[in-house]
């Protein structure tokens, strides 16, 4: 799964990475939690590649109750597309989350026998930012006409993990590679099989990561020390 992650990155940063045509103003965090507003990189039914901010946690649009989002931070790849949840965006409404880096926690025991979760922070081991695939949705309450009221919301799509997550979690989020980037927001590629294969397993090599303080698993916590290393 993925539950916390970093933004410490600026919109004239998404702009040049992701050849944005707009993007809404967002400030940087370093404890991304879910139920926040979050940067998320797609294509507008028009081509125009953007960066809206969306609700994290996902609302389907034929939810009664937005409520539900809670529940759907994250869409596991395997069998995703069958799921009532997440089956029409899979095909229209795909779309990157940019992250600076995540975290996860690892079952760990203290010299005292007690248990507890030990916080990592992984990040990109060549540059600034990896693209997280998600899904997105336009949410509005039943009966309303009003465009004011649509909400978006995304969603984040994990697997199983690489090398060097597995140690720490059994499950990492899925990352596009930029030579997929474009496939992947394409509202036009729909074949299963398609999509697939711009989905392969995150190279071990490709990530870095350190044990952080923790300090990070409290949501209201934030600021560049959560993502200091940490001796164990």
């Amino acid at each position: 799964m993925c539950g916390r992650y970093v933004v410490a990155y600026d919109p004239a940063t998404l702009v040049q990475a992701f050849s944005l045509t707009r993007v809404q103003p967002f400030p940087q965090r370093w404890n991304v939690a879910p139920t926040s507003a979050v940067p998320v990189v797609r294509n507008t039914p028009k081509g125009e590649r953007v960066a809206d901010l969306m609700h994290w946690g996902l609302i389907p649009h034929w939810a009664k109750d937005p409520s539900i989002g809670a529940k759907l931070n994250n869409a596991r790849l395997e069998g995703m597309a069958g799921k009532p949840s997440f089956r029409q965006a899979v095909r229209r409404r795909r779309c990157l989350i940019p992250v600076s880096g995540f975290y996860e926690w690892q079952p760990m025991t203290g010299a005292d026998g007690k248990a507890y979760k030990q916080p990592w922070y992984f990040s990109a081991a060549d540059g600034p930012l990896l693209a997280f695939a998600g899904l997105f949705e336009a949410w509005r309450p039943e009966g309303s006409t009003s465009d004011e009221d649509w909400r978006l919301s995304c969603c984040i799509i994990t697997r199983d993990a690489n090398e060097t997550m597995a140690p720490v979690h059994d499950r990492m989020p899925v990352i596009v590679t930029p030579e997929h980037q474009g496939a992947w927001l394409d509202r036009q590629l729909q074949d299963p099989d398609a999509l697939a294969a711009l989905l392969p397993l995150t190279p071990p090599q490709a990530l870095q990561a350190w044990p952080v303080g923790r300090a990070v698993g409290r949501a209201g916590n934030d600021g560049a020390s959560l993502i200091e290393p940490v001796v164990l």
